[in-house]
């Protein structure tokens, strides 16, 4: 299941970059540090012996909340942009 969700998530990023502009590049920039901070997070998770499934759980959350925002019309340059910065403070 998570990897058929995974897959919708992708889709409407590379719809959302085809599109250009500094949208595309605010999304690109959220994609790579959303990624980088799930690992961690999963790291962690493990790290402290949490369940395989709670990890799997933690992932399709973060997947679920991406096909939201994603599918969201019209897109929120103004939301992608604090959710950037958002996440970018958590390092």
């Amino acid at each position: 299941m998570l990897a058929a969700e995974a897959q919708r998530v992708i889709n409407l990023r590379l719809a959302a970059l085809a599109r250009g502009g500094p949208e595309a590049e605010l999304e690109t920039r959220l994609m790579v540090t959303e990624k980088i901070k799930a690992a961690l997070d999963a790291a962690g998770m493990l790290a402290r012996g949490a369940s395989t499934r709670s990890v799997i759980s933690f992932y399709r959350s973060r997947v679920r909340s991406n096909a939201r925002r994603l599918t969201r019309k019209p897109p929120l340059h103004r939301r992608v942009k604090q959710k950037l910065l958002d996440t970018l403070q958590a390092f």
